[in-house]
């Protein structure tokens, strides 16, 4: 870890926190780009998990982000925007961020759907100014085999997420220390 620190040079951390800066603000969507992507995400969550819609119609909401960037060098960050839907409703739109120090090197694209199973699971959540993954609240992250139905998995978590449509070299299946911020849009 100390060769990796030394290694980067003041310049390399200047030319990185510019580009996760450049990247936020290049990947900052309106209302209806979220929505339709959104939208995607979910059919294909529908699609590829089977009992999807059926697991999704017991939550009390549903935090959609179709695409979060992850890009690291030693030193990473990931981003991405979604929406908070309850009855199909949007409540309200929300950021997720996360940053990471070790050996990691690539990027990689991800879609997170996070499951509220219950009201006051999702209270807790609208509360914070700010929601952290394992601070706040911890999340489980699902896995399941191809043609596995989840409605047969014993899911007693109050927040349960999913990571799908892993794409890059970077593999990092987790949601601890992503932190959740509503935005406005």
């Amino acid at each position: 870890m100390r060769f990796l620190l030394a290694q980067l040079t003041m310049k390399n951390i200047l030319m990185l926190l510019l580009l996760c800066g450049y990247v936020t603000t290049a990947t900052a969507k309106s209302k209806q780009e979220i929505n339709i992507t959104a939208d995607a995400t979910l059919e294909r969550f529908k699609k590829e998990v089977v009992g999807g819609q059926q697991f999704l119609d017991q939550a009390a909401a549903v935090l959609v982000f179709p695409q979060v960037l992850k890009a690291g060098l030693g030193i990473g960050g990931e981003y991405g925007e979604g929406v908070l839907r309850q009855g199909g409703q949007n409540l309200a739109y929300y950021s997720t961020a996360a940053a990471s120090i070790g050996f990691q090197a690539g990027a990689q694209s991800k879609s997170v759907v996070v499951v509220f199973m219950t009201q006051d699971a999702l209270n807790h959540f609208r509360s914070k100014k700010g929601w952290k993954a394992g601070v706040d609240g911890s999340v489980a992250v699902i896995k399941w085999g191809v043609g596995e139905d989840i409605n047969t998995l014993d899911i007693k978590d109050p927040v349960v997420g999913f990571i799908f449509s892993n794409k890059g070299l970077m593999f990092n299946l987790t949601l601890e220390g992503s932190k959740f911020t509503e935005i406005k849009r």
